[in-house]
């Protein structure tokens, strides 16, 4: 798990990491790449979240059983592994809806802006050396990087 802390121990400005574990991260990242070369060799299909979640909502789509089948395997995979004893931290939600709504929408309306999101540009589209790709999470992580400063740092206080 991690945790941002300052160096007295709270989490508040001048945060760093703390119980950093790069072996399950490995193993994470290795497991994640794993399932999109599968997919990606099984079906011929990218491995992006927004798209395959975007055709189990479409009409007149015929292949949506794998679709649900991985969207599935998302949100069961962690709920099994906490089943068996692995620790799943909660997640930490602005305080009001409207933030999380907006969100959301924002995060929506960029996938389809960008042609895909952070999984099939990031994981799928650099791993085929795609130019769009790499521009494209090259953007993401600018932007990241740009918005948790400005909150942070500048919109905190």
């Amino acid at each position: 798990m991690l945790k941002l802390m300052n160096a007295g121990g709270h989490g508040s400005q001048g945060n760093v990491m703390a119980n950093f574990t790069p072996v399950s991260a490995a193993i994470g990242g290795a497991l994640i790449g794993l399932s999109a070369a599968l997919l990606m060799l099984l079906t011929g299909r990218i491995a992006g979240i927004s798209g395959i979640f975007g055709g189990c909502l479409g009409f007149g789509i015929n292949d949506k059983g794998w679709r649900i089948a991985f969207i599935a395997g998302l949100i069961l995979a962690p709920l099994i592994g906490s089943w068996v004893g692995y620790a799943m931290p909660s997640p930490q939600m602005p305080a009001s809806w409207t933030v999380t709504v907006a969100a959301g929408l924002l995060v929506g309306l960029g996938t389809r802006l960008g042609g895909g999101c952070t999984s099939g540009h990031g994981i799928c589209g650099i791993a085929r050396l795609s130019a769009r790709s790499i521009v494209a999470t090259a953007i993401f992580m600018f932007t990241a990087i740009v918005v948790v400063a400005l909150t942070r740092h500048v919109l905190a206080g």
